[in-house]
């Protein structure tokens, strides 16, 4: 088991920049891929980044790309989803997720943290 806890969201102006962090808690962190993801009010949760393992590989949806940056910190136990040049569409509650292949984690996670709510003020 693997238990996921996000923090570091809150209230920006469009422009800023925030840090998401996930603290991971299990003996398996490492071996795990990471992802993030988040969702809209009324709309569906949409993958955002994933990191392997290793942090060698990393994958990122369209509209972040250059605006995202996610990366891991194994011997912490985190993973992170720094967010420059921040938009107003990028409100969303934003979650972590892991699995234990990068497939998996984008497709279908195995476990989710709480959230972590990212609202971008225009």
């Amino acid at each position: 088991q693997v238990q996921l806890v996000e923090s570091g969201g809150g209230l920006v102006q469009a422009g800023g920049s925030l840090r998401l962090s996930c603290a991971a808690s299990g003996r398996t962190f490492s071996s795990y891929a990471m992802g993030w993801f988040r969702q809209a009010p009324g709309k569906e949760r949409e993958f955002v980044g994933a990191i392997s393992w290793s942090g060698g590989m990393t994958y990122y949806r369209d509209s972040v790309k250059g605006r995202f940056t996610i990366s891991r910190d194994n011997a912490k136990n985190t993973v992170y989803l720094q967010m420059n040049s921040l938009k107003a569409e990028d409100t969303a509650v934003y979650y972590c997720a892991a699995s234990e292949t990068i497939v998996v984690v984008i497709r279908k996670p195995e476990y989710w943290g709480q959230g972590t709510q990212v609202t971008v003020s225009s």
